[in-house]
């Protein structure tokens, strides 16, 4: 799976260059592997602005501007929450595009509503647009975090092109 996240970090990199668009990252679930993965390939600097790793409900309200309502409300790990931390994102930094995710990758940490491996993506677009869906990955914690990379990922890819 590395070999393929590689290869769309590196697809992801050249499309952003290629529009002139910057990417910031805000991540919970996958502790800052977005933001590995895009800074992995030379040259990202060109496209790559920041990354926020918002693994705390406080941080993500701190860094990113999360209304605490929210949370208490929808939950950490919400389509809401996804929204207003791409947007967050975006008002935070100089990026022109965002990737937020937010999920329960695991072992323990899930609930009936709420199971291991229920993961929201959202991507903004300043000025444009907003995007969140909802995913349900199974396997291992390891596993749920390289499925929420590589579909953040691919996405991303899409909403650029």
């Amino acid at each position: 799976m590395t070999a393929s996240i590689e290869k769309l970090a590196e697809e992801t990199g050249l499309a952003l260059k290629k529009q002139g668009l910057m990417l910031v990252t805000a991540e919970s679930c996958t502790g800052g592997g977005i933001s590995y993965w895009i800074t992995h390939i030379p040259g990202s600097s060109d496209w790559f602005e920041r990354g926020f790793v918002t693994y705390s409900d406080i941080s993500k309200m701190e860094l990113l501007g999360i209304n605490p309502q929210t949370i208490e409300n929808f939950g950490a790990v919400s389509e809401q929450t996804a929204r207003e931390m791409a947007q967050g994102a975006l008002q935070h930094s100089h990026g022109d595009m965002s990737i937020a995710v937010t999920g329960i990758a695991g072992p323990s940490g899930g609930s009936r509503d709420k199971p291991v491996g229920t993961v929201w993506i959202a991507w903004a677009k300043r000025e444009a647009f907003v995007y969140a869906e909802k995913q349900l990955f199974s396997g291992d914690r390891e596993a749920i975090r390289q499925k929420t990379i590589e579909t953040a990922l691919k996405k991303l890819l899409e909403l650029i092109e």
